[in-house]
C-alpha cells in the first residue's frame, strides 16, 4: 500500500487519519484495512496525541470499499473471510481506541465510509454530503461490526430502513434521527472539527477518556467497572488540580 493512502500525522495535541486516494473518492482497499489496526496502535503509543481525527482527501470523506478489487477479494471463500476479517479487525481498532475520535465528513460518506465514520465516537458533517449505505444494491450484507453501531446509534427500525432500501440520507434527516451529530455548512467542517477537538484536548484527559469508557460500560451493562471508573477520578491528580484551580480562581492545568 502507498502510505500516503492512508496516512497519519500528529498535529499535537491531534491525531490524523487521512484517507488519500481522491481519484477514487478514498474508497477503501483491502491494505487500507490491514493497515488501520497498526496505524491505530501507534496513535494509542502517543500520550500527545490527545483526540483522533479521521478525514478524507479532495472534498470526500469515502465513497467506501473498492470494488474495483472486488473479483480479487471474493474469489473464493477463503479470500472473502480474509477480507472480511480485514475489515472487521480494522473497525474494531478504532472503536478501541482510547481516546476521542470524530469523522469530518464531506462529499461521499458510502458504505465502508460510513462504516468508518460509524466507528468514531462523534461525525461532524457537512449539510451537502452523501449518506447512503447500498449493500443491498449489491447483494451484499453491512458487516458485523458496523451493523451493529448502527443500531446503537438510530435503533433496529430507522437501521433496517436503511439497510432495506441503500437509499441516500439526506444530512438534516441524519441529524434527527442520530446518524450524525452536527451539521456543518459545506465548506466548514474541517475548521468545526478543528475547534471541537482542541477544546476537548484541553480538558482533564482522565475526564475524557474516563467518559468514554463509562458510555461504553453503560452499553454493555457492566455497572462494576462503572463505578470503579467513578472511584479512580474521585481519587486522581485531575480531580486534585481542578478543585485547586478552582479555589484559585485559575484555569487548571492538567498533565
Amino acid at each position: 500500500m502507498d502510505m500516503r493512502e492512508l496516512s497519519l500525522s500528529f498535529e499535537p495535541p491531534l491525531a490524523r487519519l487521512r484517507l488519500a486516494r481522491p481519484e477514487r473518492r478514498n474508497a477503501m482497499t483491502l491494505a487500507m484495512w490491514r493497515a488501520l489496526p497498526e496505524l491505530c496502535a501507534e496513535i494509542e503509543r502517543r500520550e500527545d496525541a490527545r483526540v483522533v481525527v479521521v478525514e478524507g482527501a479532495g472534498g470526500h470523506f469515502c465513497a467506501g470499499a473498492d470494488i474495483s478489487e472486488f473479483d480479487a477479494v471474493f474469489r473464493d471463500a477463503a479470500a472473502a473471510r480474509e477480507y472480511l476479517g480485514a475489515i472487521e479487525a480494522g473497525l474494531e481498532a478504532l472503536i478501541a481506541l482510547d481516546r476521542p475520535t470524530i469523522a469530518a465528513l464531506e462529499g461521499s460518506s458510502i458504505g465502508g465510509g460510513l462504516a468508518l465514520a460509524l466507528c468514531c465516537d462523534l461525525r461532524f458533517c457537512a449539510e451537502n454530503a452523501h449518506l447512503a449505505i447500498p449493500p443491498a444494491k449489491l447483494g451484499l450484507l453491512y458487516g458485523p461490526v458496523e451493523t451493529r453501531r448502527l443500531v446503537d446509534l438510530i435503533g433496529p427500525a430507522r437501521a433496517k430502513d436503511l439497510l432495506f432500501s441503500g437509499r441516500r440520507v439526506e444530512t438534516e434527516e441524519a441529524l434527527a434521527i442520530g446518524l450524525i451529530d452536527r451539521r456543518v455548512p459545506a465548506g466548514e467542517v474541517a475548521a468545526a472539527v478543528e475547534s471541537w477537538a482542541r477544546e476537548i484536548a484541553g480538558l482533564s484527559q482522565t475526564s475524557i477518556r474516563g467518559a468514554k469508557r463509562a458510555v461504553e460500560a453503560i452499553v454493555r451493562g457492566d455497572a462494576a467497572e462503572l463505578r470503579d471508573l467513578v472511584e479512580a477520578a474521585a481519587l486522581g491528580e485531575d480531580f486534585r488540580e481542578g478543585r485547586a484551580a478552582f479555589a484559585g480562581k485559575r484555569k487548571p492545568r492538567f498533565g
